[in-house]
């Protein structure tokens, strides 16, 4: 990924690349994205783009491993987030899910995160502190709520799922408040190709809309070239 396309990516929202992989794949279909709902910490934020560094929490009930055993996964865990390559973004599986109770995401591992170099956080998880997390790291997570609970570190640098959307460690994501997909490592050199040609065909429709005195024949027409587009 070229420092040009991270710009751009950066500035468009997620339904765009989610529409513009299918300009670039030159079909519908594509499925690498999340369902449901999730929510996110700064609304308003451009969107995270960065290389998956993935990892699985669970927080309801206390760690069944011995101290010294979660003390140096925990410890394992900072580590590999603080050599992650940039740009990265964080992707955590609370394994708690759909009965999450443990806000892994919360003032101080949100700012440690970004200290670390890293654009957001993904998760089905909770988060919380939601007036005191840094500016400039969002997250978007399952839910929010007050207790951090029994949250410890179960698995680091594995597949993991978020809201149906299976993300393996260094998939490329695309994240904000409509949710987060998975770039195909094909359709990146088309990447910014394709955005574009997709921006500048919906201003065939959106522009005559927004104009006086639009009618259905003049929907009609611009639907018309619409489709001739996009074929």
């Amino acid at each position: 990924m070229t420092p040009d396309l991270l710009t751009l990516l950066r500035q468009v929202d997620t339904p765009t690349v989610c529409n513009a992989i299918e300009v670039a794949e030159g079909k519908r279909g594509f499925d690498a994205f999340t369902r449901g709902t999730l929510l996110a910490s700064a609304p308003e934020a451009p969107a995270m783009v960065g290389y998956a560094r993935t990892a699985k929490v669970a927080a309801v009930a206390p760690p069944a491993e011995p101290p010294e055993v979660i003390k140096a996964r925990r410890m394992a865990y900072y580590e590999y987030m603080a050599e992650a390559p940039a740009p990265a973004v964080t992707v955590i599986e609370d394994l708690d899910y759909p009965n999450a109770i443990g806000a892994y995401w919360g003032e101080i591992n949100t700012t440690v995160h970004k200290g670390f170099g890293i654009f957001g956080a993904l998760t089905n998880g909770v988060m919380r502190d939601l007036g005191d997390l840094p500016e400039g790291f969002p997250v978007v997570a399952g839910s929010i709520g007050p207790s951090h609970g029994f949250v410890h570190v179960r698995e680091i640098d594995t597949p993991v799922e978020i809201f149906g959307l299976t993300v393996a460690p260094g998939d490329l994501i695309h994240a904000d408040r409509h949710g987060a997909v998975v770039i195909p490592p094909a359709v990146i050199p088309m990447l910014a190709e394709a955005i574009s040609k997709l921006l500048e065909t919906e201003k065939l429709v959106l522009e005559p809309a927004k104009a006086p005195g639009f009618d259905f024949a003049t929907f009609e027409a611009a639907w018309a070239r619409f489709e001739q587009s996009r074929t």
